[in-house]
Parts: structure tokens; sequence; C-alpha cells
């Protein structure tokens, strides 16, 4: 049994859903004792009440047993339990005598089971066996299960090997003389379903397939009707599936006529049972839709090995979701596909978790090839095997592909491991021969692949079908790295036709109109001779060579195959460029991993907290230093695409990867004019050939060391910079500002984009003594003045511009006043905005307060009070800002816009800041959320002690619950997270005193986010 721990990829393998592994995520803060001994895992949990569960994984089946009510399986309390293993937080501790008793009755009963029926194909002994799955599950109380088999109805679906072959068989039956009777009548049934079958795709043809465009889907499913009454459902499936192609996208009808060529020559199959080799009469027969049950199947041969679990995919069939899970045998080099359906919303069973290697023993089911399998006996699961070394050159995969295609003309797809693949820019795989094969729609611009590996030749894992390579994983450097599923084109290629144009043409009008010499075929540049049962290219099709519809549909399905099988590799691809090499050092190994568990939505809180824990785990990597995984780039940089505000970050933590890959996909190419992590080369080439990022870190480094060469620099580019450019440099003038940069700065003011000359313009107001502060300062002299009186208090005289000349507006003022204020007024506020703050105390000899008191009861209050406030946002004046929010909260004063005001509050010194909103807390302000908001940064310790107080009262006393939850979800992100301790104890508290449920878990909940959050802070020192 493995004592080494999984990692979080193997556990979120076994989540039945995303909800149970984001509840389990949100268990980290709530365990109370916990586990590990000999691959059992056990741990008690504190559940919403005074209750807890204790929970069990049996880490070789895997095996689950909860006390928890849940009917999933694994229930989230298993997952947490996993998850702690992942992160190394179980001791080997004693087991509970109930974790020891259960896994006692599960040796017990594999014993039990090996005995009972040895040579019958029944799982073997020990506690690991999968072979009889262990459903005590979903009842009240807990319920465990173990093992992987399934015994569901098999449906149709591409490369599964049959349709129809699940059973739900009962390993027997007491009176062998009904089930042969059983089996005859069905067998009657179905030759007669076959022989309508027949008939029908006959009158298809020879009445045309155009006419199937306007008769629409109801004939193909009155069809499949039929068949199903007539216990054919694998042939009904392939009659549904071909009714979805008629008349719908590009070349239909070719896609149309292969479906019903294959499907035709499956009658002949049919009819030529007794004569076909057991292998391909058994495809037949499992293709049509007769049953194998899973007793039969474990009653066959057993193929032992040690079989990497290379990937899974999940389509929808039907009604059902299928789920393939592809392996291959290390030593035997045998693929095996373990099928599996589920309904939707309902869990998959755990059978095998790509990425691992399983010993086990492997029954299959009867075909040519034979592929299907399922697990008769597992014995162990290894963590992280190495990568397969039987990875085959691409032509030598096709042959391969060919081979199957050959021994089951129906097969869809065929698992391949191919060797030395690279990616091209236009959606293929080339090796190191040259040889280069497509990927399949959906598949075709892999930046998983490209992440991970930067162009290097990697081993990886596919699906090859007609419509080209489905990737299902890759090995880099030992590593193993899942494929990304399936992302809808938004322009699809359309595929070829498959078809000669003459066949297709004859399909269309019908035989019955149109006669076509169907002796012979065109299949590319090859002519396939069809007039005997044997072609001389080894074609072997009934005798043709009338014009019928059965000669058509025989002569269409041979082409179908011959051009399927005999696909070559492509030659002149080119394989993208190797990514630069990194001078970085990754990050720590435990930071890495929680990322990836980010990203993936493995965080406390959803996806609203996601995203602030993101930043903040972006913020930490910043400033320790590093790089991010290879493989988190592709959506770090989607991130980036839609949240300016975390561009930096990223920029410094991506490495020289995160650059290759954004110049070669538009949407991330704002990496490239972000500055990048690694320092900046002092070659002056950069300047000229760098990206915007890279030149943009050259000059600052520059302008630290010889400001006048940066400035210099920056003037003789001017001109021929783009007006983004223009902005970013005007911005690096910003470090070590001086007179000296002013007329640079005059200049921005002239320019065409509002951008540039915004930000020259805020410079220079941070600039003292510049023209603009003079030419500001002398418009609010001539507009406002003191008066002061000798009889009764001073007075403010003011006179403001009515009209917007040239000179305001080329600093900075505009002429788009807020609905409601006049003309007058907006001028006299933009004046007053853009106007230096120590002016006014300087020339009324007043400190802020006192200035402000003079406005108090002004006809021209208003714009006086915004235009001061949006000064002392733009020149970052605490006192101001102290002294404006005071002044609003006064009564019979001019209240400040809502967006001022909450601006006014991000100026406040932190600590003013905690002040206003503890005040507001204990007060119950409706605001108070809003301004624990608006706080950025760690919040004061006043601050965090208030909210925590108000949320041990509100938890025990208010009656609005959304009140609560409300401040835990503000608390979870901005509380220090070193009071993740304090909130577990408050939580513990709550529990024991049987609060409401409601009440309780929010408290949980952000216990258990700010433990993330301390976890994440301990990962980076």
């Amino acid at each position: 049994m493995p004592d080494e721990p999984w990692s979080h990829a193997h556990v979120t393998a076994l989540a039945p859903d995303a909800s149970s592994l984001r509840a389990a995520h949100g268990l980290s803060g709530r365990w109370l004792e916990s586990g590990a001994r000999d691959g059992v895992l056990w741990g008690e949990c504190r559940g919403s009440g005074k209750g807890s569960y204790l929970a069990c994984v049996d880490t070789s089946g895997p095996a689950y047993k909860c006390s928890c009510p849940s009917r999933k399986f694994p229930c989230k309390h298993a997952l947490g339990l996993m998850l702690r293993w992942a992160d190394g937080h179980l001791g080997r501790a004693d087991m509970p005598s109930a974790v020891h008793d259960w896994v006692a009755a599960r040796a017990a009963r594999a014993a039990r089971a090996a005995g009972a029926a040895p040579s019958s194909g029944a799982p073997g002994s020990g506690a690991a066996s999968s072979g009889a799955a262990e459903t005590g599950g979903g009842e009240t109380g807990g319920g465990e299960t173990g093992g992987t088999g399934t015994g569901g109805t098999g449906t149709g679906g591409t490369g599964t090997g049959g349709t129809g072959t699940g059973g739900t068989g009962t390993g027997g039956t007491a009176d062998p003389a009904a089930a042969r009777r059983r089996a005859e009548q069905r067998s009657e049934r179905v030759a007669g379903g076959m022989t309508e079958l027949r008939r029908w795709l006959d009158d298809q043809v020879e009445q045309g397939l155009a006419g199937t465009q306007r008769a629409g889907y109801a004939p193909f499913e009155t069809m499949a009707a039929r068949l199903v009454d007539a216990q054919a459902p694998g042939a009904a499936g392939a009659v549904r599936r071909m009714g979805a192609i008629a008349g719908i996208g590009p070349h239909w009808a070719d896609r149309l006529l292969a479906e019903m060529a294959l499907l035709r020559l499956l009658t002949d199959g049919h009819d030529r049972l007794d004569s076909l080799d057991p292998g391909l009469a058994a495809t037949v027969r499992a293709r049509i839709g007769f049953p194998v049950t899973r007793e039969q199947v474990l009653a066959g041969p057993r193929v032992r090995d040690d079989w990497l679990v290379l990937g899974e995919v999940i389509t929808e069939d039907g009604p059902l979701l299928a789920r393939r899970t592809w392996l291959h045998g290390t030593a035997t080099g045998r693929f095996a596909l373990l099928l599996a359906f589920a309904a939707p919303g309902r869990q998959w069973e755990t059978e095998a978790v790509p990425g691992t290697a399983v010993d086990a023993e492997l029954c299959f089911y009867p075909g040519a090839p034979a592929l299907r399998a399922v697990i008769a006996d597992r014995r162990a699961t290894a963590g992280a095997p190495p990568p397969p070394a039987a990875a085959q050159p691409f032509r030598a995969a096709l042959a391969a592909w060919s081979a199957a295609l050959a021994a089951e003309p129906w097969r869809r797809d065929m698992p391949v491991l191919l060797a030395g693949a690279v990616p091209t820019a236009d959606g293929w795989l080339v090796d190191r021969h040259g040889d280069a094969l497509p990927l399949a729609p959906g598949h075709r611009e892999p930046w998983w692949l490209l992440a991970a590996a930067g162009g290097a030749p990697v081993t990886v894992a596919a699906e090859w079908s007609p419509e080209g390579l489905a990737p299902l994983a890759a090995w880099v450097r030992g590593r193993y790295v899942r494929a990304t599923g399936r992302v809808p084109d938004p322009r699809p290629a359309a595929t070829p036709p498959e078809l000669p144009p003459e066949l297709l043409a004859t399909a269309l009008v019908g035989t019955g109109r149109r006669t076509a010499d169907t002796g012979s075929v065109r299949v590319g540049d090859r002519r396939l001779s069809l007039a005997t049962a044997g072609g001389s290219d080894g074609v072997t099709v009934p005798p043709t060579g009338s014009a019928g519809p059965a000669s058509l549909l025989a002569a269409a399905g041979a082409a179908v195959v011959y051009r399927r099988a005999g696909v070559s590799p492509a030659s002149g691809r080119r394989p993208v460029s190797r990514a630069p090499d990194e001078t970085a050092a990754p990050l720590p190994s435990p930071a890495s991993a929680r990322l990836v568990r980010i990203l993936e939505g493995g965080v406390p809180g959803g996806s609203a907290a996601t995203h602030e824990i993101l930043a903040q785990w972006l913020a930490l990597a910043a400033r320790h230093g590093g790089r991010v995984p290879p493989e988190s780039l592709p959506a770090l940089l989607d991130t980036g695409r839609r949240q300016s505000a975390v561009r930096p970050a990223i920029a410094r933590v991506g490495g020289r990867r995160a650059g290759w890959l954004a110049a070669m996909q538009p949407p991330w190419q704002w990496l490239l004019a972000e500055e990048p992590g690694a320092p900046a080369a002092d070659d002056p080439a950069v300047w000229e050939t760098g990206t915007g990022g890279e030149r943009l870190a050259y000059l600052r480094r520059l302008r630290a060391r010889d400001p006048a060469a940066a400035r210099e620099l920056i003037d003789d580019a001017w001109a021929g910079e783009s007006a983004g450019e223009r902005e970013r440099l005007v911005t690096v003038l910003g470090d070590g500002l001086s007179t000296d940069d002013e007329p640079l700065l005059e200049r921005a003011l002239d320019d065409r984009r509002k951008e540039v000359r915004e930000a020259a313009l805020d410079l220079l107001r941070a600039l003292p003594g510049s023209a603009v502060c003079h030419r500001m300062g002398e418009r609010a002299r001539t507009a406002v003045r003191l008066e002061r009186r000798s009889v009764g208090r001073d007075r403010l005289v003011v006179e403001p511009p009515t009209d917007l000349d040239a000179g305001l507006r080329r600093d900075g003022v505009t002429a788009q006043p807020p609905r409601g204020a006049g003309i007058s007024a907006w001028l006299l506020e933009e004046i007053v905005a853009g106007t230096p703050l120590e002016i006014w105390t300087d020339d009324v000899g007043r400190d802020p307060a006192g200035v402000l008191a003079l406005a108090r009861g002004h006809d021209w209050e208003a714009p006086l009070l915004h235009g001061w406030a949006r000064a002392a946002v733009t020149q970052r004046a605490p006192s101001w800002a102290a002294a404006l929010v005071a002044h609003d909260a006064r009564r019979n004063t001019v209240g400040l816009r809502e967006a001022v005001r909450w601006e006014l509050h991000l100026v406040l010194p932190p600590d003013e800041l905690a002040a206003v909103a503890a005040d507001f807390l204990r007060r119950a302000d409706h605001l108070a959320n809003r301004l624990l908001a608006v706080h950025r940064g760690v919040w004061p310790e006043e601050l965090a002690t208030t909210v925590v107080e108000t949320v041990a009262q509100r938890a025990r006393a208010d009656r609005h619950s959304w009140q609560l939850a409300e401040l835990c979800r503000a608390a979870a992100l901005g509380l220090p997270s070193a009071y993740a301790p304090v909130v577990q104890r408050l939580a513990d508290q709550l529990g024991q005193e049987s609060a409401e449920p409601s009440r309780v878990r929010p408290v949980a909940e952000l216990a258990g986010t700010l433990t993330f959050r301390h976890e994440m802070h301990l990962e980076f020192e």
C-alpha cells in the first residue's frame, strides 16, 4: 500500500464534481484529528453543528467511508482528508478502532470473494480488489464505496470497441434451456431488424440523399426506433447519429454516405457471422448491440501488467456522459480502454487516475482488436510512474492505426504514443523525422503543450481519428502534464471530403435516376478495382460492378476505409522555435502547487474570492522572486488579459517563456508591454530591438544612473513612438522627477492623445514650482480670494471664469460638467482641483480644516469642496483628506459626490481609515462593509480586532445572517491571515453553543480562507 502522498492533481481527479472539490478545500480549518498508516487515511472533521464526521480512505482501492449523510463518493470529507495528505499534514498516528474495524472488514470481504469463485473471474483477494463495487454508499449515517467495476449498460461511442457491451448480467441463470431460447429469439429479432435496416439503407441511396435534407431527422428516428424494438441498440444509435448529419454542416452528404456505407457493411457482416474470424464476429455483434456481461468478461483470460493511465476523455453519449480512460501496459505494450457511463450530475466511480500506474489484472472484451477491458484485480497504484518507453515515430503509429482499421473498419479512433512531438504554429505536431500529423478540431491551439514543453520534443499520448490528434497528455522532463479539454474553434476548418466525387454525385440524386461505374473507384491518386472479392490492393468487398444501391454502398465503404487506413504523415511543416532558456529560479514547489490549486478554483470562498487570492499570491511571488510553473502560464496570461491590475506581477514571475508564448498569441501580447521580472540588459541594443517591456526596464535602469541620458533618449525617440509607448515613456520621468524634465513634459501637453497629455499633467502637477502649478495657482487666486474683515468673520469672494479658453484646455480643464452643474461652477471646480493645495493654506493662513470652514454655507461651497477633494486625491494629501472626510460627516454641509468621497478614503492614512471603518462597524452603519472593501493592504490591529468582535457578536445575536455572511466575505480577504486560529476557535465555540448552521457556516468558511492564506504566506518563507 502506498505511503507516499498523492499530488493535488491526483486527488482532484477523484472528485465527483467541482462543488465537492470546492467544499473539500473549505474544510482546511475544521479537522480535529487525522492520521495515515499503511495506506489508510483517517480524520475527524467538525460538522456545521456540535457533531463531527469520521472519514476513512483506503488509498489502495481507493475506497472511502464517511459517517456523513452525503451520497457522493468520495464525499467532501474524504476529499478534504486526501488533500491534507497531499499537503503533508497527516502524521503516522494510531488508527481509531472504527477505522481498524473497517479495514479488517474490507479485507475479510475480499478474502471471501477470492475463495468463493476463484475460477469465474471474480475479484482477487486483498483489500485492494476493485472488481466488485462495495456499495453501502449513500445510506444515512455513512456509506462506503470501493473498486472501479462498472456494470452499466453500454451505448454507442467512438472507439469503444463495441456498442452495448456493458451488460447487466447476473452471472448465470437457473434454466439454461430458457436462456438459450431467449438468445435464439433475440437473434431472430436482430436478424429481422438488420434485414430491414439493409433495405432502408438501399432505399435512401436509390431515392437520393438530397431528399434526406428535406425530410429532416424524422425518418432516421423512425428507423432507429424499429431497431430498438429489434433489440439492436448499437445499430439504432448509429442511425440516430446519421440523422444528426443529414443536411447539417459542410460536406454533410459526404459524411452521411460514409456512415451509411459503414453501417451497410455491418449488416453484411451480420449475415456472415458464422464465417468471420471470432474476434471480428465479436466486434460485429458488439456494434449491433448484443450484450456481453461483466461476468462473461471476467471469466476470460487475465493480463497482468503495470498499466500506465494515459488520460481520459468525457463525451456526451445520448442522455449519458461517457468516460474513456486509456491505459498502456509497460511490459505487454498493449493498449486498454476502461469505459464508464454516468448520468449528468452523477459522480463517476474511481477506476484509474491519469498520470498514475496501476499494478492490475485486466480482462478484455472480445473484439478485433480487443481494447475495451475491465479491472479484475488491482494490487497497487503508483503515484508518479516514469514516462512510457514505447512511444513511436509518427509513421509507425499510423501503421498501427492502419492495422487496427483493417481488423475493425468501423473504428473511429485509436490511442497512440508519439515520440519527439513538437507543435507547429498552425495546428500540427511534428516529430524528429519531419513527419507531421494534424491536431483535431478543438485541439489546434495546444497552449498547454507549448507552455509546458517550450517547443522541446516530448512524448505525447493522444487519440488518433480521421479528424486528427486529440491529445491526452504529455511527459515533459519525466513529468506528466494533462492536456486541456476541447476548446471550440472560432473558425473551424471544414473537414475535406473522403469519398470519390462520382460516387457522391450518384448517391445525391439516387441510383434510380443516375448510374455510376462501381467496379472501381479512385481514392486519392490510386484507383481501386472492386470487380472481384479481392482487389489487387488487398481490399475485400462483395462483388460489384452494377449501379445498384448495394454496390454503391459497398464501393463507398471500401473507399472510406481505404482512405482512412492509408493516411500518411505530411511533410514540410515547421515546428515552433524553442523557447529561450530561463534565467530565474523556479518558485518554491509548495507555492507553485498552491498556484495550480488557485487557478483550478480550489479556493475556499468560491470564484468571488479566487481573483483576490490570486492577486495576493502574485504579489507575494513578485516580492519573493522566481518564476511560476510553466503549465500555469496560459491561465495566468488569460487572467492578465481580463484584469490589468495583476499584469505587472504576472510579468515579474512569468519568466522568459511567458514572453515567448505571448508573442505567438495576440490576446496575450499585453505582456510584452510590461517590464519583465528578469533584470534588464545594459546593452543599448535593447532600446532598439527589445519588446516594449524590455525597453521600459532598460530606460528605468538608465534613468536611475543617468537621468539626463534617459531624458535625451526619450526626446530623440518621441516622434517615432506610438501613443501607448509615449504615455509609458512619460511615466518613466516620474522616477527622480526634476525641473530639468519640465520642458519635455510641457511638450507632451500638446500631444494629440489624451492619455499622453494626462500622464504629463499628473507629473507637472506633482513637480513643485512647475509652470502648470504656477498658471493654475494664478487662476485660482483670480477666481477665489479671501476678504478679511475687521468686524465679523472673514469670507471668500468667488468670481469663477465663464469661458473655457485654450490655456485652460491645455492645462487639463475639460468642458464636461456633471449633470446639474453649470459651466461656471464646473470651471471653478476644475481650477481648484488643479491648484497645489499649499497655495490655499499659505494664502489664507489656515490649516485644511480652517480653509474648509471658510466655504461652509457659501454659495459656491459645492464646487470648492469637490475641487479640494479631487486635489487631495490627485496630490495624495492625507491631512486634507482627513479634514474633508470629517467635514463631510458634519451636519448642514454640502455632501460630496459618492465617487469622490470613496476616493478620499483611499488617501487617508491606514490607521485613520481603520479608525473610521471600526467606528462604522460599532455603529452598525450599512456603509461599514464598503469601507472595509476600499481598505487596501493588511488591516491594522484596531480594525482587525473590531472585525473579529463584530463577527462574534453578529454570529450570536444578529437577526440577519446575510449581514454576517457579507462581513465574513470581506474579512476573508482583508483580515490578516494570522487571525486564522482566533477565528477557528470562534467557529468551534459557536458549534458547541448550538448556534444556527446559517451563522456557523460563514464563520467556518472565514476560518478556512484565512488558513488557506496563512499557509500561502508560509510557503514563500
